[in-house]
This record gives structure tokens, sequence and C-alpha cells, in this order.
């Protein structure tokens, strides 16, 4: 009996079975960088090999400084360009398509069954597909570029059921601090955190996503769920757009390759959570796991607001922000990034950015933006942050001696509005009061 995790990692090594603690050798699907990607050709041009092995096996995005914010980057950029070139990489994808993680699933590049192996740490992303994806250090991106394979350690398996129904304001990105919050920023070190339950069905498709890229601040290898209905529909309807001429044959690929995990398998460790009892959460200076309930942080300040990342920058996120924001001016500054090319024209074509833009938001090229404090956003000494970004590390965005707390979009839109940690709901009962 095998978890989905020891059943992907068994496919991607040849393997009949595998189990906790079992050195493979595997052979991913698809191998990620992004604007690291001149780094790593450095070390592999070290190497003896001059060309990589499978090209049709690379996916580069440009997503983390773009455009590029000074001549440097900008010449990062074209020497990535010149080896995407040299070396017959068709998956590039430039300026302005978006952040790798979200790009590759709209993509097709990932979907279920499938390994990918990233020098980015938040890989643990696809797992929301059904797929095996785990961060790696760039010396292994280069030694995958040169060979095809690398060797892992099977990791153990942390369970964890969803049961319930999440209450209206309360999000995925609550669920994530509060895990996060209870079981420590080390709470699942090099282990598969899996998940399941009759609540996972009630969560969308952009939800999901949440779930099995904030593990990564778990310390999770990877995370992920079974392929469902809502996968497939979102599949489905995504590929459609995005490869007009081959959907139907990628989402058959897909169906044919998807993998679920045996009943009886074993973990190292269960937990049930009932949705139910999560309540709106921010994790507060200066780590993740530093989360508490927002109702517990009194009349905290904000200076500037950030929605978007690889975390919380789809559709249904900027869609939280404009129907909180909707009508009204804001009182502090708000910096909204869609994940993507494809979020940020939906958001464009439902009306989202109007609304945003009319209650005095600035909106950025998709990518990562001020995420890791490169550009579009970096903070002030002394200026506090809500931010429904991934890490709140202290100078994450640019600035050591800046705060940064972590909430979901919603939150970030209401405290913005309010000029302090608060909830929409909050919101409401004041006009209502005022009223």
């Amino acid at each position: 009996m095998q978890t989905l995790t020891e059943k992907l990692l068994a496919r991607a090594s040849q393997r009949d079975h595998v189990k906790p603690g079992d050195i493979v050798v595997v052979a991913p699907d698809v191998v990620l960088s992004h604007d690291n990607t001149v780094a790593i050709a450095a070390i592999f041009r070290q190497l003896p090999q001059e060309k990589v092995r499978f090209p049709e096996r690379l996916a580069i995005t440009l997503d983390h400084a773009v455009p590029p914010p000074t001549p440097a980057h900008a010449r990062n950029h074209a020497r990535i360009r010149e080896f995407v070139r040299e070396q017959g990489i068709k998956n590039f994808f430039e300026v302005g398509r978006g952040i790798c993680h979200q790009v590759l699933c709209e993509e097709g590049i990932v979907g279920p069954g499938m390994t990918l192996l990233g020098a980015d740490s938040h890989s643990p992303h696809y797992g929301w597909l059904g797929a095996f994806s785990a961060g790696i250090g760039r010396s292994e991106v280069a030694a995958l570029w040169a060979t095809g394979q690398l060797w892992l350690r099977v990791p153990e398996t942390i369970s964890i059921t969803l049961a319930g129904a999440l209450r209206t304001g309360v999000t995925a990105k609550d669920l994530t601090l509060s895990l996060i919050g209870k079981l420590s920023s080390a709470g699942a070190n090099y282990m598969a955190v899996e998940f399941d339950g009759a609540g996972l069905a009630g969560l969308s498709s952009d939800s999901r996503a949440v779930l099995t890229n904030m593990m990564a601040e778990m310390g999770a290898k990877n995370a992920c769920m079974a392929p469902d209905a809502v996968t497939w529909h979102w599949l489905r309807e995504t590929l459609r757009r995005t490869r007009p001429h081959d959907h139907e044959e990628r989402l058959e690929f897909f169906r044919d390759h998807a993998l679920h995990p045996d009943p009886e398998a074993r973990h190292a460790a269960r937990h049930t959570v009932d949705l139910r009892e999560i309540e709106p959460m921010v994790s507060c200076p200066h780590r993740v796991d530093n989360a508490l309930p927002l109702s517990a942080l009194g009349q905290t300040a904000v200076d500037v607001g950030f929605i978007g990342t690889c975390t919380n920058g789809r559709l249904e996120d900027i869609a939280a922000a404009a129907d909180v924001l909707r009508g009204r001016r804001l009182r502090k500054r708000l910096l909204v990034i869609p994940a993507s090319s494809l979020v940020l024209r939906d958001a464009a074509e439902t009306g989202y950015i109007s609304d945003l833009i009319e209650a005095g938001a600035t909106i950025g090229t998709p990518g990562c933006g001020p995420c890791m404090g490169v550009h579009m956003g970096a903070l002030a000494p002394g200026e506090i942050c809500i931010s429904s970004a991934n890490r709140n590390f202290r100078g994450r965005m640019g600035q050591p001696e800046a705060e940064i707390y972590l909430s979901s979009p919603a939150v970030v839109a209401a405290s913005c509005l309010a000029g302090k940690l608060t909830h929409p709901a909050d919101l409401l009962d004041e006009s209502q009061a005022r009223g």
C-alpha cells in the first residue's frame, strides 16, 4: 500500500513500489528554472556536457524581476534568451506571461501523475493537480540538465484530512496559516503533506493551490492531493484556452497518468481539520508560523498592502479584493499584481481591474513583483505591510526595518481601506453603526 507521493516517485524512478527512506533515482517530466537560469547555466558549463540532454523537459520563465528594473537584470534576461535559443528549449515564457508556478499549470506543462523538480522553493505548488513537485538547488538543476536524472530520498507522509466547510469570510489562506501556526515552520521538514477528506471537495482550484504552495513554509518536500472533479474541470476549461489545438489530447494524457493513494497506506502522522473551526488568520512579523487570529490583533496600523504572488495572485483573490473595494476609496496604498497574463485578462474582462483602479489601487505586470524585494513595491524603513504573499521574514520585501503581516486578499483590501488590520465584515459593521 502506497501514498500518492510514493506512487508518483515509484513511477518517476521506474519502480513498482517505494517506501519512506528509500533512495531513488528519478527522471522528472519537467525541470523548472526562472530568472536564476543564468546562474544555473554557469554551473552547467563547468560540466563536460555541452548540450542539455532533454531540452523538451525544461521550462523557463522570466518572472522574478519583470520588466527588468536595472540594466543588470535586462542583461540577465538577454543571456537567458540566448541560452534558450542555443539549447532549443521550447517551453520558454517571456516577461509578462506570469509567475512560473501559475503559468506551467495554465499551459498544461505539468498535470496529474507527473513529476517536476524546480529551482524555486515554492515548487510544491503543482501538487494541487496531483503531481509530485519539489524545490531543489541550482547545482542539482544543472546536473538534471546534463543527465536527466537525480536521486531523492522518499519522504515520510503527513496526512491532513479536511472535514466540513469554511465559513463565509474564511479562506484557504486562513486554513494554511492556521496549519503552519499549529504545526510550526519545521512541522513537515523533508516530508510529504497529502490533503484529502470531504472538505477538500468544497475548495476551489484557486484555493487548493494556496494549500500546496505554502506547505513549503512548513518545511515540506512536497505537498499534493489526488485529482477529482474540481481538478478535471479546471484542466478542461483552462487547456481549451491555452492549448486550443491539442487540449483534448493533453487532457487524455493526464487522465491516463493520474494516480490515487491507497486507502490503507501508512502515514507518519495524521491530522483532521474541521474547516468550520477555522477563523480569519494573520501571520505576524517575522515568522510565518507566528500566526494569530485576526480578532486578537486589535488596532494594528498598516501603511501599504500587496495582493499577488504564486500563493494568492489568482482570479479568485483579485475578485475578493474587488468585492471589498467596489465603490470605495483606499486610505492606504495597495499594489495588486496578477499571477499571470491569463489572470490579468480575466480580471479585466470581468471588471475587477476597473474596480481596483477606481478605488485607488496600483496594478503591476504579472510576475513575482515585490515578494522577494527586487522591485515594484519595496518597503521603506518602519513601514508596515499587509500582504497576501507567502513569507514575512525580516527583509523579505527588500527592507529589514519594515514589518510584514500575511493574510488573505480580502483582509489585505479591507485593511488598506481602514488603515489598520481589518476583516471585510468589520467594515460593514462600522458603516451600519454610522448609518
